[in-house]
């Protein structure tokens, strides 16, 4: 397998792991204990890191990087033979490569937003130091917010670059953006720390709805189009997210929703709005992993999530495991949609 190519098998292994442990969480019966047990570092770690770390090793001139997300990936590995130590550090690894990428970027372009990005992958820094030293994944949790908070919002504001954004809008996101950090910082159990998260995700959000070139994009067909709508409905789902804060703070399941608002209901919807364009990157091919038929799984992507949402928010644990179990099987169908797409028109001959 060439160098490149090492982390994918990796990351596959990661989202598979990781899904499971989901549904088992959700009261499935699988006989897989670890991956309950590590459901959210194989989540954030093992996949959200390792596929960052990776889209990030493009900008790099040696495929030698490749081997920083696939030491990542190798977390998850070690992470089900039940190796938890092992894998924290592995992931540091790949947790030091991206920094290290950041910074070599940073010297080279003076643009603000590696800032931004540099202090994303220094929340994942202090999420995985924190699990090590405590060993609860729910004290991680928020740091590992802010590492994917802050990656997708400084994605977007390098886009911004293209766009007639005034200075003080530009302002006003980093404003949102350290507002996020000082209540991460503070005890998220404690009013003022989950209210200041929530804050900057209602704020980023129509931040995001107004200035983003998804507005741009929602006015062209095809392609364009299918990028601009998951853009636009994961900001939808990261003011969901910030309101959650506010509406029901002290539902049995709040904490749930939190969670699953933010990773599955923005992070996956920027997963899927950026995919077509982070993969042939990644496999530097001009071909897209894009067809209209992805647009029917993404419907029932986003269908099956907002079932789980309701489900739970009702208290209807029964139809909750099963909306979430479909999630699941959906994020699956997407990622073999877009591998069979994108396997088709690398091995189609060109026409005479």
């Amino acid at each position: 397998m060439k160098l490149r190519l090492l982390p994918l098998p990796l990351v596959l292994i990661s989202i598979i792991t990781g899904i499971v442990g989901g549904w088992m969480r959700l009261g499935w019966q699988i006989p897989l204990p670890e991956a309950s047990f590590q459901h959210g570092v194989l989540m954030t770690g093992g996949f959200l890191g390792t596929l960052i770390t990776l889209e990030r090793t493009v900008s790099m001139p040696s495929n030698w990087w490749r081997l920083f997300p696939a030491v990542a990936g190798l977390s998850s590995i070690l992470l089900l033979l039940g190796e938890r130590q092992f894998a924290l550090m592995a992931l540091m690894v790949g947790n030091a490569g991206l920094l290290a990428i950041y910074i070599i970027q940073m010297a080279k372009h003076k643009d603000a937003y590696w800032y931004m990005l540099l202090a994303g992958g220094t929340c994942w820094l202090l999420g995985n130091i924190v699990l090590m030293k405590v060993g609860l994944v729910a004290a991680a949790t928020t740091w590992w917010i802010g590492f994917i908070f802050l990656t997708i919002v400084g994605e977007r504001l390098e886009l911004t670059r293209y766009l007639p954004v005034p200075k003080w809008a530009k302002a006003l996101l980093w404003f949102f953006a350290v507002m996020l950090i000082i209540g991460i910082a503070l005890p998220f159990h404690s009013v003022y720390g989950r209210q200041l998260m929530g804050v900057a995700s209602i704020g980023t959000a129509l931040w995001l709805m107004k200035y983003d070139m998804a507005r741009i994009g929602i006015r062209k067909a095809g392609f364009h189009r299918y990028v601009a709508t998951g853009l636009l409905v994961g900001y939808g789902w990261l003011l969901l997210n910030g309101l959650t804060v506010f509406l029901i703070p002290n539902h049995p399941l709040f904490y749930d929703l939190y969670l699953h608002t933010f990773f599955l209901g923005f992070a996956f919807s920027m997963i899927w709005a950026h995919a077509p364009i982070i993969f042939p990157a990644i496999l530097k091919t001009t071909h897209r992993p894009y067809h209209p038929i992805l647009w029917v799984i993404w419907g029932l992507f986003q269908l099956t999530l907002i079932g789980r949402t309701i489900f739970a928010w009702n208290g209807n644990q029964e139809l909750r495991k099963w909306l979430g179990g479909a999630n699941g099987v959906v994020i699956l169908m997407m990622f073999a949609a877009m591998a069979t797409i994108m396997i088709y028109r690398l091995n189609r001959k060109p026409q005479a």
